[in-house]
């Protein structure tokens, strides 16, 4: 049953235009309009997991979006080998691959201002991740978090697992990345690859930068239906993550079905209202404005009114990116396409990167 589309929506649209526009000038928690644009290679990665939620639309792929107008070479992959550090079924694999790629380019990712590829179809990401492994102690890597959180899930973990980090900063170095756009969770993978860049660098004489963290400004949502955890496609409640591809009736059940607490005003306390907040964290970051604009567009609202303005944001906002990335979806082999080119690119930057290693290590 689809919320009634309220008149909020046309108050909220020149909003929503006008903050939008000014909010892709903010990125890693300051604002990046400047006389000189910055210089460098911005790289990240993300894994081949199917459609992305509203979560990771806000945190990570915004910034992606943001980041190709402010550096003159961003580079990103879909991290296809580090997805196998976990049991993969081929063929979703397959279908999860394109998925992802489809709607990063229904994003805004674009193929002219950057380089989108897959990560197993540059051979030089695995070369150079066993390089580094040879520099790396198995100490170091026990005390990562991608390590100690899953391998306790499981019990145990696999060799790619624990080596996971490593090929991590391959991915980043091997492209002699100066920037790389991270959450907090992933700091201290970051530091690995800086880590490495020093140890090579001191072994071998001078030669890969070290990176700088771009942290993200957003805060992460959470869940819908258990605001005590992030929004996450692990979730195993329906109601509980909005996709890219839900449609407008979906949203606006999800939201409505959205835990809040028995108080009607809309207030802004992430310790005493979690549920309530992380809806003000939506609208706001949905409007581009900030959590206190967000509030005071709710004045005079009770909770589930506000969630009808909520959710006609998200709809008003995922709208034309669902619709891009079902057309796209069918177009397979323009998916291909569009990765093989961005792989060809890939390797020109990749190849005299890992050639040189292989001088300074002996190889040749």
């Amino acid at each position: 049953m689809a919320l009634p589309i309220m008149g909020n929506v046309k108050r909220l649209f020149p909003v929503i235009q006008k903050h939008h526009s000014l909010r892709r000038l903010f990125c890693a928690g300051q604002c990046v309009e400047r006389k000189e644009a910055p210089r460098g290679r911005v790289f990240s990665g993300i894994q081949p997991t199917g459609v992305p939620h509203l979560g990771n639309f806000l945190g990570t792929l915004e910034t992606w979006v943001s980041l190709q107008g402010q550096y003159p070479s961003v580079v990103y992959s879909i991290v296809d080998l580090h997805s196998i550090t976990q049991p993969q079924d081929a063929a979703l694999l397959r279908v999860n691959t394109l998925d992802m790629a489809a709607s990063l380019l229904a994003c805004g990712i674009d193929p002219e201002r950057s380089i989108l590829f897959k990560q197993s179809q540059v051979s030089e990401h695995a070369e150079l991740s066993w390089i580094f492994g040879c520099l790396t102690s198995m100490p170091r890597l026990r005390h990562l978090p991608q390590w100690k959180m899953k391998s306790k899930q499981n019990n145990e973990g696999s060799v790619g697992l624990y080596t996971y980090p490593v090929l991590q900063a391959a991915d980043i170095l091997l492209y002699k990345s100066t920037h790389v756009p991270v959450g907090e969770d992933q700091v201290q993978h970051l530091e690995l690859a800086q880590d490495l860049a020093r140890i090579f660098n001191h072994m071998y004489g001078d030669f890969f930068p070290e990176p700088r963290a771009l942290l993200s400004s957003t805060r992460k949502l959470k869940s819908l239906r258990d605001p005590s955890s992030k929004m996450s496609k692990s979730d195993p409640q329906n109601m509980a993550t909005v996709y890219l591809t839900d449609s407008p009736d979906i949203i606006s059940l999800k939201i409505r079905r959205a835990v809040t607490d028995f108080i009607s005003e809309v207030t802004f306390d992430p310790q005493a209202r979690p549920g309530v907040s992380n809806l003000v964290l939506m609208h706001a970051a949905l409007a581009g404005c900030t959590v206190e604009e967000a509030v005071c567009q709710a004045r005079g609202l009770d909770t589930g009114k506000y969630k009808q303005l909520v959710a006609e944001a998200v709809v008003l906002r995922l709208t034309p990116i669902r619709e891009e990335i079902d057309r796209l979806r069918g177009d397979r082999g323009h998916l291909e396409r569009i990765l093989a080119d961005g792989a060809s690119r890939a390797r020109e930057l990749a190849a005299p990167v890992l050639k040189e290693v292989h001088h300074r290590v002996g190889f040749c």
